[in-house]
């Protein structure tokens, strides 16, 4: 009976085993964490609950003896010269005295001895060490599995906050720094559409094989201990991070020196209200004893000091009941669900609504109206629904059936079929893309009127809304001839607002080519791209006249445009609607065309294409270059272009389409000639 119970057990273990490995996989290798920290962390201290509960257990990914995951194939891997462990987590006061209780004990000290801490903010970012010698930096890893990591070393080297060479006095001959790698969070807003978060951001850079790119992303490195060192006078970690600062490091503003634990207490609260105004990610704080004589003493358990903790902060998590499911449409049609919960106070927000993302969401989680569920809301991200607690289901509870027809207009919706990945888009649209449905129009308006757009002042969302109801506006031209006389009998209107309003207005029909053609709303053109189409159309009539000329494979020629930008473009110019929508604004506003490219340089009325790795400058600056000097870069091969200039391992198929054209082959170095630019 014992051992078929063992067997149990045993099972149970290998099954949290299992899945433990593959999220240290996903996180550490994968930059692609698929759970949050204190799930996490629950299962970790799961898994170590067994084995000292049942010693037979072991496991060689167990977390008592394995940190991180194996490095990347991508880079060389190197040993570290002193692992780089983990932290054991206390989540309260229990936690932190019962830590402090081990420390006494194992140092024969008495409860009277005041331990000093060195409290510093835990960064949610990428661990790196750096290897300094007589002050120079020599080479850079990324934590690995702890015991050895990926050269990284040139990465590393684009980070403006890793000193090349260190300064000031007390300098170790030798001296392994160790920090995190991480990026600002109103950096990250810029880089929002390509990463799920601030730290897949700083993982991904990090593992890009071509170091230009990485120095295009805007991370960041703060200094907070060492590992191998050879000649380091220094007595204790706070005297530690103070070097750190004189030899060209930045650090932690919110490091302190602390006694008791009450007062890390108070400290931990402290920092975790200022955490929503920090510019980055911290999901705790790390303790450590300050006397380097102490930690050497106490010395490691298994993968982690014995002189070191980190107090982990509240999940911006709660508890609540989902009363109804609406169907919000987006102004691409698209169809968002959105559970209404009971409100909830989460991090000092009520919060009343959370998202469900999309379809197939709901499906794999299961989530049904009645349901009991845990909402997170973490920064200013909208909230949402992280699980089910099927526990507390009532068992009359039905599916979610996801409507085919769309709530506002009732027409067919569809998914897109992605051919690159050949799946079906998660999300549902519906397949009036006009003014034809009333939820579409409506949030079309809002786009129009929007900062990034037209940026009307004094005409915000519930604005809109209110004169959608009204009957004011139907369409955007609807705002330049707005019936004010009418408006100033509105409630909360006056002489004043509504003078103010109009002014906003009649300021605004002065816009430029780019800006207008973002504020229409054409699906998969936002600003860049938009920017794009203005500068090769030139002027407005061009953009108008594509419907009559029905060319549209001239875009194609757009370095930056593809075929879904196109395919966009020709659906908003085959709705009538939208036709006569750019006909009324036409009437009403004066649009700026773009600013001629200079016709004096030395690339004047010449097209050039790359193809292949530059040398020693990025394909965007490359680019520039050309048009600042008059030239116009295409991305097809076609008669049209001149020149097509190779990198290191072109594209096959564009080098023989080029030949058989008789367009002319150019390298690198040919282009900079034509420049006046020595090849360096």
């Amino acid at each position: 009976m014992i051992k078929k119970n063992n067997l149990k057990i045993k099972k149970k273990y290998l099954e949290k085993i299992k899945i433990f490995k593959k999220y240290n996989e996903l996180y550490y290798s994968k930059s692609n964490p698929i759970v949050e920290d204190a799930i996490y962390d629950s299962l970790k201290n799961e898994i170590l609950d067994l084995e000292k509960k049942y010693l037979f257990l072991n496991s060689k990914d167990s977390p008592s003896i394995n940190i991180g995951f194996k490095p990347s194939k991508n880079f060389r891997k190197i040993k570290h010269r002193k692992p780089m462990l983990s932290l054991n987590n206390a989540f309260n006061k229990d936690d932190l005295l019962n830590f402090e209780k081990k420390i006494l004990n194992f140092l024969s000290l008495n409860d009277n001895n005041s331990i000093e801490y060195s409290a510093e903010p835990k960064i949610d970012g990428i661990s790196a060490s750096l290897f300094y010698k007589n002050g120079k930096f020599i080479q850079g890893l990324s934590r690995g599995d702890g015991v050895e990591g990926e050269d990284i070393t040139e990465n590393l080297k684009t980070i403006n906050d890793i000193p090349k060479t260190l300064k000031g006095k007390n300098i170790p001959t030798e001296i392994d720094i160790r920090g995190e790698v991480f990026i600002k969070n109103t950096d990250f807003k810029k880089l929002s559409e390509k990463f799920a978060n601030p730290r897949n951001a700083a993982s991904g850079s990090l593992r890009q094989k071509d170091p230009l790119k990485t120095k295009q992303i805007p991370l960041n490195f703060i200094a907070y201990t060492f590992g191998f060192s050879k000649n380091l006078n220094i007595s204790n970690q706070f005297e530690f991070l103070k070097n750190l600062k004189h030899w060209g490091f930045k650090v932690n503003k919110f490091n302190r020196l602390i006694i008791g634990v009450d007062n890390l207490i108070q400290n931990h609260l402290k920092l975790e209200e200022l955490r929503k105004e920090i510019d980055f990610d911290i999901d705790g704080i790390v303790y450590k004893i300050n006397d380097f004589n102490l930690q050497k003493r106490l010395g490691f358990v298994a993968n982690a000091p014995r002189w070191a903790i980190a107090h982990k902060f509240s999940s911006n998590k709660s508890i609540s009941e989902i009363l109804k499911i609406e169907i919000q449409i987006g102004r691409t049609g698209a169809l968002t669900p959105v559970a209404k919960i009971k409100p909830i106070n989460i991090g000092g927000v009520l919060v009343s609504n959370a998202t469900l993302h999309n379809e197939d969401e709901i499906a794999r989680k299961d989530i049904r109206v009645g349901d009991t569920i845990i909402v997170e809301r973490a920064g200013d991200v909208i909230p949402r629904v992280v699980s089910v607690d099927f526990k507390k289901r009532n068992q009359n509870s039905k599916k979610f059936v996801f409507p085919k027809k769309c709530p506002s207009c009732g027409s067919s919706t569809f998914k897109d079929f992605n051919k690159t990945t050949k799946k079906f888009d998660a999300v549902r649209r519906c397949i009036n893309d006009g003014y034809d449905c009333e939820k579409i129009a409506i949030e079309k308006i809002k786009h129009f009127v929007s900062k990034e757009a037209f940026n009307i002042e004094g005409l915000g969302k519930k604005i809109v809304e209110n004169f959608w109801d009204l009957k004011l506006i139907r369409y955007p031209q609807d705002i330049f001839k707005l019936n004010y006389d009418k408006i100033s009998t509105l409630e909360g209107w006056g002489k004043l607002s509504v003078a103010n309003l109009k002014y906003s207005i009649e300021e605004k029909k002065k816009i430029s080519l780019s800006k207008f053609i973002y504020s229409i709303g054409i699906r998969h053109i936002g600003q860049e791209n938009a920017k794009l189409l203005s500068k090769t159309l030139k002027k407005a009539d061009n953009f108008f006249d594509l419907a009559n000329k029905n060319n549209f494979e001239e875009l194609s020629n757009i370095d930056g445009i593809g075929d879904t930008q196109i395919k966009s473009v020709q659906e908003f110019f085959s709705n009538e609607k939208n036709l006569l929508v750019l006909k009324k604004l036409k009437e009403h506003l004066i649009i700026i065309s773009e600013k001629e490219i200079s016709k004096d340089g030395v690339l004047n009325e010449k097209t050039f294409m790359f193809t292949g790795k530059l040398v020693g400058i990025s394909r965007a600056e490359a680019k520039s270059l050309v048009e600042k000097n008059s030239g116009k870069i295409v991305s097809n091969v076609s008669k049209k272009l001149d020149f097509l200039i190779i990198g290191d391992k072109p594209t096959i198929r564009k080098v023989n389409e080029a030949k058989n054209l008789n367009i002319k082959i150019i390298q690198q170095s040919e282009l900079l000639r034509m420049l006046n630019i020595k090849d360096s």
